[in-house]
């Protein structure tokens, strides 16, 4: 039946159908299984696409703020644009700061309250989706990525420093993130509302344009090494110095969902563990619980063994996977509805005069920050 079976296969024409008993020798695939690798095909795709997309997004934004800030520099000769409040995404620090004060007092700030929602919205999103924020939609994250991946085409590949520099270079950003967090609690309700009100407060994000339209020579060389640095090892400044992917990674630990390798299905290829860009043992652990995990999905789109890895709950949850398509909808509808939720509200935008904008944002680099010593942040 072998040596009839070989003759046919070779007998047949190009094109031509070949005995039907050759089914039974090709690898079934299920309708399930091709499902999986089209989900894990795109699931980079989607992912540039969300990057791109909030990179749109935060461009439109630096341009509407700009334009309004040039409105109040030029004395109003200028278009007048309406202040996008979204800008206040990148102002962190006023988002703990309000935070606390909405903690302690139960009001919704009424400077920079769109800094809170979003940090709310990018904490949650840790919680249930990982760093994701990261991964998916910050700015910085993308850039970061897209540098390394730069030096990797330049070079051939990216550097790894030595574990005994790794380690305590990595604690770093959770020392930044301590700082801020001790500064910001050490501060009351009324010293936090005082913070607010001061000129410095007020046009703190007019302040954070100023720096990179103004940028001086000690800010462009230190911008200029974490580009280098960026270039030669993945993720330099997100693995090392950032305070908020801190944030987000403690965040992420306390997430039920990671990524989990079937230890029975895995060909221990180690592709996982090549492609993430945390630079993660991901081919040695059945679960991935590290904070420095930031859902990015590459190891499972590298994967070449069905079901070997998989972004899923823990065992005891009946739906355990998470399609990317989930996963996707999942970042989006919680970053769409929190906004959403405060715009409805009326809590997004900060509630200033416009009059006082008037005087305050052409003399923005002549506001000093307040020091915890002085008598408008006393108790």
């Amino acid at each position: 039946m072998g040596t009839q079976l070989h003759q046919e296969i070779i007998a047949a024409p190009p094109g031509a159908m070949v005995n039907p008993r050759l089914d039974s020798l090709k690898p079934r695939v299920t309708k399930k299984k091709l499902i999986r690798r089209r989900d894990r095909d795109y699931s980079q795709a989607l992912r540039r696409g969300y990057q791109f997309a909030f990179l749109l997004m935060n461009a439109w934004l630096g341009s509407q703020f700009y334009l309004w800030v040039r409105h109040f520099e030029t004395a109003g000769t200028s278009a007048y644009v309406s202040r996008p409040a979204g800008v206040e995404g990148w102002l962190p620090i006023a988002g703990m700061m309000n935070l606390k004060y909405f903690l302690a007092t139960g009001r919704v700030p009424e400077l920079h309250p769109a800094a809170m929602f979003l940090l709310v919205t990018f904490v949650a999103m840790a919680f249930l989706f990982r760093k994701a924020f990261c991964s998916w939609l910050c700015p910085v994250g993308t850039f970061s990525e897209y540098l390394w991946k730069l030096g990797r085409k330049m070079f051939g590949r990216n550097f790894r420093l030595p574990r005994w520099l790794d380690i305590p270079l990595r604690g770093l950003k959770y020392v930044l993130l301590g700082f801020f967090v001790w500064a910001v609690s050490s501060m009351s309700a009324k010293a936090i509302a005082a913070f607010m009100r001061s000129p410095y407060g007020v046009v703190a994000d007019v302040k954070m344009l100023n720096f990179f339209r103004f940028i001086g020579a000690t800010g462009l060389i230190v911008l200029g090494v974490l580009v280098v640095a960026s270039v030669l090892v993945q993720n330099f400044w997100c693995r090392y110095l950032c305070p908020y992917g801190a944030l987000l990674g403690l965040s992420s630990l306390f997430s039920a969902l990671r990524i989990r390798r079937n230890v029975a299905t895995c060909i221990d290829c180690a592709k996982c563990a090549q492609a993430c860009p945390s630079v993660l043992p991901v081919d040695k652990l059945v679960t991935i619980k590290s904070a420095e995990c930031t859902g990015c999905l590459e190891c499972v789109a590298v994967c070449p063994a069905d079901g070997a890895l998989q972004m899923s709950l823990p065992a005891l949850i009946p739906v355990r996977r998470m399609p990317t398509w989930a996963f996707a909808a999942g970042v989006a509808v919680l970053f769409f509805g929190i906004v959403g939720f405060a715009k409805t509200l009326g809590y997004w935008k900060s509630d200033v005069p416009s009059a006082v904008y008037k005087q305050l944002v052409p003399h923005a680099n002549e506001a000093s920050h307040p020091m915890p010593g002085d008598a408008a942040l006393a108790e």
